[in-house]
């Protein structure tokens, strides 16, 4: 891949990190790779067996971002490529494999997820820790492991580094790692293709499990009973678990009792967002693995100073401006990293400055938009005259306040934290299609003082 074509994709992956979020981007966005760039078209390799639902449920988000890198004429091309023909050279497309049969499970994701390229700080010591002495000792010492934290701390990043070391240290190991969300449509498929027996082999004939997301199984009541009789299995025979979520186990209120209490009897280790030197240390671990060269300290420093939020924005903003001073020849210093992030991470406001806005007020602003009532905003009624405007009020709550998903839900009539996610992701997708609802987002913004959005 040349140098140009690598920056432009990073460009463009950092611009759907902002709209899709993140076990939805590492399931169905991750294995797309740039192909060629032939004129404005952007050539992209996606999987054989998924590349017609990415094009349909994805295609007009993907457009988009590659939009906002390459200009308004830009287009998107998906080509189906098989897992042996990715890298540029295209294979015909294998049918999709139906679980006929139990295969040995191996760690998937990012191959520089390791242990070497974490970086350890306060803010995730214990999980670094635990982490670590369970890829060396499996099943001896945190059975299982809780890893709980906001999206995009590093929890993901552990798991992967557990499987990566697992299977390096032991081959002989079965090592299946997986998310909430995969364990739910993969049940839910056996059921219809009534090959259970085939999936329970898949999920409980192995020494490790490591599951990503598992807030996914709330209210989903049989799959919470298929994976209690998992998560049984493995423990009661001396295998190791590990999952993690963005809430610890007494905070998942909807799950059963039994399941978060199985969930607690380990260690539960949290993981916050990294302080102002954890954040420098990983842009230079990161600077230094890219290649960076160009990077001096003090404009890392800036970048760290200026993107506070999650390790998943840091880096992004690294990629991003990593990629302008390429594509414009300018130099990577402080100046420039503070022009490219002014507006994409605006900084908290300075003493005497206008308060934060509370989800109460973007209620109000967003009812008078749309002239509609209070009432009628926390009603349930699904109309597209309310759902939308109720869906816009839910993201922009996220977006000015970051609240959390809970929280947001309680101040919405008591909704569960799945449908205030599940509004969120439906307002950036429409906000991405560029069917005109930006221009309330951007309405809303100045009437509450945000900021662009």
């Amino acid at each position: 891949m040349s140098p140009e074509l690598e920056h432009i994709w990073s460009r463009v992956q950092a611009q759907l990190a902002l709209v899709v979020d993140e076990p939805t981007y590492r399931i169905w966005l991750a294995d797309l790779e740039p192909l060629e760039l032939l004129g404005e078209r952007l050539v992209l390799a996606a999987p054989a067996q998924r590349c017609r639902w990415v094009q349909g449920r994805f295609g007009r988000i993907i457009e988009a971002a590659v939009e906002l890198v390459l200009g308004p004429h830009a287009s998107v091309e998906l080509r189906p490529v098989a897992a042996e023909g990715r890298g540029g050279r295209e294979q015909p497309a294998a049918p999709p494999q139906r679980p006929s049969s139990p295969q040995r499970p191996g760690p998937l994701g990012n191959p520089k997820l390791t242990f070497d390229q974490f970086v350890i700080g306060d803010s995730n010591r214990l999980a670094h820790a635990a982490a670590l002495t369970v890829a060396e000792m499996p099943a001896q010492a945190y059975n299982p492991l809780f890893l709980c934290g906001p999206p995009g701390v590093g929890k993901t990043h552990l798991l992967s580094s557990i499987a990566n070391l697992l299977t390096a240290h032991d081959p002989t190991l079965t090592v299946r790692i997986t998310t909430g969300e995969a364990f739910t449509n993969e049940f839910l498929g056996a059921l219809g293709e009534r090959s259970t027996e085939v999936f329970k082999s898949r999920f409980r004939d192995v020494d490790v499990l490591l599951v990503d997301d598992v807030q996914f199984l709330e209210r989903k009541t049989r799959t919470e009973e298929e994976f209690f009789h998992t998560f049984n299995a493995l423990h009661d025979g001396g295998r190791q678990v590990v999952l993690t979520s963005d809430r610890p186990p007494h905070d998942l209120q909807a799950l059963e009792d039994r399941l978060r209490e199985r969930f607690e009897a380990g260690l539960v280790a949290d993981i916050r967002p990294p302080d102002l030197p954890t954040r420098l240390a990983i842009l230079r671990k990161r600077a230094q693995h890219d290649g960076i060269e160009a990077a001096d300290d003090t404009a890392l420093a800036a970048i760290a100073e200026h993107v506070d939020s999650n390790v998943r924005a840091l880096e992004g903003a690294l990629i991003r401006v990593v990629a302008y001073s390429s594509l414009t020849g300018r130099p990577f210093t402080t100046e420039l990293a503070r022009e490219v992030l002014a507006g994409l991470y605006p900084r908290a406001p300075k003493p005497g400055a206008r308060r934060p806005r509370t989800i109460a007020e973007i209620q109000q602003a967003t009812c008078e938009h749309f002239g509609l009532t209070t009432a009628e905003l926390l009603s349930t009624a699904r109309s597209p005259r309310i759902a939308w405007p109720r869906q816009l009020a839910m993201y922009l709550s996220r977006e000015i306040t970051g609240a959390s998903l809970p929280a947001i839900g309680r101040e919405f009539g008591g909704r569960d934290h799945t449908t205030v996610l599940h509004a969120c992701r439906r307002a950036s997708e429409r906000l991405a299609s560029g069917d005109g609802s930006r221009e309330a987002v951007d309405s809303l913004f100045t009437d509450l003082g945000a900021g662009p959005a």
